[in-house]
């Protein structure tokens, strides 16, 4: 095995704890998190509805393209 695949195994594993940690600390400060203006919501009369949070998915996208550009930077 490369010596470098064990890096990456090991960032993976800190970004997951980091995350985790994040959401168990802040997880009340981000419930604006998928309610974003731009978001789409119809809802039927009878309960059912469709969501599909596309504002959402832009910000997350460029948040974690940001987070991997730095990475690659810095490693």
């Amino acid at each position: 095995m490369n010596p470098s695949f064990g890096k990456y195994i090991i960032l993976i594993g800190a970004t997951i704890v980091l995350v985790g940690l994040i959401i168990y600390f802040f997880g009340d400060k981000l419930s604006w998190l998928g309610r974003l203006p731009g978001d789409i919501r119809i809802e039927g009369k009878n309960g059912g509805g469709f969501y599909f949070p596309i504002v959402t998915c832009i910000v997350v996208s460029v948040i974690l393209n940001l987070i991997i550009v730095l990475v690659r930077r810095f490693f």
